[in-house]
This record gives structure tokens, C-alpha cells and sequence, in this order.
């Protein structure tokens, strides 16, 4: 089968690749449709290994038809059009995984629709819900607010009930957020932070959870702010992996700084959560009152094309690879 594989110069080369084998509590997915994820450049950097057993080449989330199912496992059937979560291997024409990481497809969603959604909604899930505990009502900060994952946070914070702040870098960037609905964007490069969040705090709004894939020294003057017993919750360090943290402010304020991946849960942790998911958002997706938002779609083969886009940071939602036509 083709895939996309990693060379050691860290360039992608569209190539054959042995075919997976269906092992116990497998299904095979022939797949339609793989989403890019940040991590995908992380991997190709050399700086996010795949876990022990997963294929080489990247791809955390696809969608697909099933076209073999191993003997032990009856949740699924061949013909079951599904999303999966990976631990890798999704930029491909044919995945393996477990039948845990398997979901259907919600009704009335496409292929390419679909892929964008294993990785990155459950991670919106499991930081938001899982992890911070949300609540209607609250007050959530989510930095980087044009990434792919700020696309499915926002939306379903807002459709449930929590007031979003949320942060961009340049002005035209900020006006394409407008569709998020967020009920404030901050564009960073003219505006510091932490001056918004003690405004916010002074009339009676903070932050009572944070959602931060940035880090970096701007991460300790926003603690300042927070609301008494504010979850902040980090996910990555794009911004930098050192800030200055006032600890006195930490506990007299019970602020809980928590650090979370999906990526380091174990398959029998990822599969609760994605039964979770199912229950909780697949009615919002099926109702249309959230939809998974595609900035842009490139062939499998165009892979590196399309990670561009990522690094430059240009993408508004999700970018999506296209494996097979329907």
C-alpha cells in the first residue's frame, strides 16, 4: 500500500509499505480521509516517536470503511463506516487499530468531515471536560485560538454553556475567527495578554479555566489573574518550556496547574473516553450545532504540501488529507 514516510533528512516521501496485518482486537480500516495534527510535525522533527507497535509514518486521526475485523471482535462489522483515534500510522491507504479506538461516523457527516474528528475533539473532551471539570457559566482561556484544536474546543464550549476568551497572533487572522463565535479575541501581537485577563478579573469575569498550548513567559503573568480556583490546564509549550511563576499567588488563590496529553493514555483509558465522547457530542454533531470546521484538503501524496500550511500556522480549523474519493 502507499503511505507517507518520514526520511531521515526529515522529509516525506509518498512510498509502498508493507500492508497491515489484522492482529487480535483488530479492525481493518481502508482509509478515506487523515487529519493533520500538530504532533504530525513534532514526529517529523524527531521529537514525538510513535508508541512501541504503531507504524512509522504519521496520522493520529482518519476515517474509513472497515474491511476486516479480526475474529475476537464483535462490536464491529465490514462495510461499518467508522472514525478511529491512532497512536500513528494514519497516512496511509489501509490502518490497523483496535476496536476500542473505533467510532462511528456521526450521521450526516463526511468522510473528510469525520477524520477531523478522533484526535482532535477528543482532546477538546478529555482537557475541557475531563480534566478542568468545565461548567456552564465559566470563563475559559484557550491560547491559539486559529489551531485546529481551538476549532472543535471553542464550539463545544460554547454549546455548552461556558463564556470563551481566546487568542490569536495578527489582525487578519482574527477577523477569520469571527465563525468561532468566541465572546472575546485577544490578537496578541498588539495586545498583552495578561493586561486583558486583569481586566477581565476587575470586572468580575477571570479566567476560571485555561486551556494553554503556548506556555513561554506570558504563562506566569496570566496566573495573576485567574479566578480563585482556576484550572489551568497545559497541553504543549509552543511558546516556550520556562516562566516565572509567582507560587505565593498559586496558593493563596488555589490555582491548579495541570499538565495533560491524550497521547500518553493507556488503550483501555482512550477507549472510556471515546465512549464518553460518543454519548456526550455525537447528538451535537448529528443535530448540526457543532460541526467540524476544514480549512483545507490536499491528496495524500501532496502531504507535505499540506503540512506546510501548518507550519506556517495559516490554517483556520482542520487540515484534511484525502486518501480515496467516494
Amino acid at each position: 500500500m502507499k503511505a507517507i514516510v518520514i526520511n531521515s533528512d526529515k522529509s516525506l516521501s509518498y512510498t509502498d509499505v508493507p500492508n497491515p496485518v489484522v492482529k487480535s482486537g483488530e479492525v481493518l480500516i481502508e482509509v478515506y480521509a487523515s487529519a493533520l495534527n500538530r504532533a504530525d510535525l513534532l514526529q517529523r522533527e524527531g521529537s514525538y516517536p510513535p508508541p512501541p507497535g504503531c507504524p512509522e509514518w504519521p496520522g493520529l486521526e482518519v476515517a474509513g470503511i472497515i474491511k476486516e475485523v479480526a475474529p475476537d471482535v464483535t462490536k464491529w462489522q465490514v462495510g461499518d463506516k467508522v472514525c478511529a483515534l491512532l497512536g500513528g500510522g494514519g497516512y496511509a491507504e489501509y490502518v490497523t487499530v483496535p476496536y476500542e479506538m473505533v467510532m462511528p461516523i456521526p450521521k450526516g457527516l463526511t468522510f473528510v468531515q469525520a477524520a477531523a474528528i478522533p484526535e482532535v475533539y477528543m482532546t477538546a473532551y478529555l482537557n475541557l471536560f475531563d480534566v478542568a471539570n468545565a461548567k456552564k457559566g465559566e470563563t475559559l482561556l484557550l491560547t491559539a485560538g486559529g489551531s485546529g484544536l481551538a476549532s472543535a474546543i471553542i464550539p463545544m464550549a460554547k454549546a455548552f454553556g461556558l463564556r470563551v476568551i481566546t487568542t490569536v497572533r495578527g489582525k487578519e487572522k482574527a477577523k477569520k475567527l469571527d465563525y468561532l463565535n468566541a465572546d472575546l479575541v485577544v490578537e496578541t501581537t498588539s495586545t498583552e495578554l495578561d493586561k486583558v485577563l486583569a481586566e477581565e478579573e476587575k470586572n468580575g469575569t477571570p479566567v476560571n479555566i485555561a486551556i494553554d498550548c503556548l506556555g513561554g513567559e506570558i504563562l506566569g503573568k496570566c496566573l495573576k489573574y485567574v479566578a480563585r480556583g482556576c484550572r489551568w490546564v497545559q497541553i504543549a509549550t509552543l511558546a516556550g518550556d520556562n516562566s516565572n511563576v509567582d507560587f505565593r499567588n498559586i496558593f493563596v488563590k488555589n490555582i491548579r496547574i495541570i499538565g495533560s496529553t491524550l497521547r500518553s493514555k493507556t488503550p483501555e483509558e482512550k477507549g472510556i473516553l471515546l465512549e464518553k465522547l460518543v454519548a456526550f457530542l455525537w447528538p451535537k454533531f448529528e443535530s448540526g450545532e457543532i460541526t467540524p470546521v476544514i480549512y483545507k484538503t490536499f491528496s495524500l501524496k501532496d502531504a507535505d504540501e499540506a503540512h506546510q500550511v501548518l507550519y506556517r500556522g495559516e490554517n483556520i480549523g482542520k487540515v484534511v488529507l484525502v486518501v480515496k474519493e467516494v
